[in-house]
């Protein structure tokens, strides 16, 4: 039987991204497509609904938030989280879903792997790209590439193993600081523990498309970095 396919695109303020993005997307590449938007006063949810496309509002706000309630709808087998601003190359996803239909659980388009590149990395960035990979890697026994992109597909069983919807967990770290939950460094992280059968395919990242970085080096960087000491505390335990 063939795996249905749920794509999910968090969007705020993206309709230049959305405009360059959406006519490169196939059809025939998924089942079911979820537009979680944050907030967008630029016209992205209103250009989404005149084409067709399927846009919900964020009950809360944040990254993590919009993929937990992306998957609370999904009814796919395999979900694929994209970028739709210019970063993520939507031909990549035949070969996610490749992946995933040889037997991974979680494929991640690696902007560091050979055969690729990152448009998009400033010093701070590519620098904390790395730091974070390193810790990961070194902490979990683990040999990503790029350990925090958002262009990835989860087979939907991973999800639920992996518990990506269910990360405020009591490591008191978490009342410290409260945004540490995403789901790219938490399923790099939770799939190395369970010994999950992860790849990572050559995923070129160009520049953004318009509108504003939403990233914030420190906030952002702070969050992972609170989120990996969480998991690392936490042990084996899932």
């Amino acid at each position: 039987m063939k795996n249905k396919i749920t794509l999910v695109l968090p969007t705020v303020n993206e309709i230049d991204g959305m405009r360059w993005f959406m006519p490169r997307l196939t059809p025939e590449w998924y089942d079911e497509l979820i537009v979680m938007d944050g907030g967008s006063t630029d016209g992205t949810v209103e250009y989404c609904r005149a084409h067709g496309y399927p846009a919900f509002s964020q009950k809360k706000k944040g990254l993590d938030q919009a993929y937990d309630e992306a998957f609370q709808m999904a009814t796919g087998d395999i979900i694929i989280t994209a970028t739709p601003d210019g970063n993520s190359l939507p031909e990549i996803i035949p070969q996610l879903v490749s992946k995933i239909n040889e037997g991974c659980d979680l494929v991640i388009a690696s902007r560091y792997t050979v055969g690729a590149k990152s448009e998009e990395d400033d010093f701070f960035t590519g620098l904390g790209n790395k730091i974070f990979r390193w810790m990961i890697n070194l902490l979990f026994n683990a040999s990503y590439t790029d350990t925090l992109v958002a262009f990835r597909a989860y087979r939907r069983e991973a999800v639920l193993r992996m518990s990506l919807c269910e990360q405020d967990d009591e490591c008191w770290l978490r009342r410290v600081y409260t945004h540490m939950n995403s789901w790219e460094p938490g399923s790099s992280i939770r799939a190395a523990k369970l010994k999950l059968k992860v790849a990572e395919i050559p995923g070129d990242e160009p520049k953004r498309i318009g509108g504003v970085r939403k990233m914030s080096v420190v906030r952002n960087g702070t969050g992972v970095l609170v989120q990996v000491l969480c998991e690392w505390f936490r042990g084996s335990r899932m």
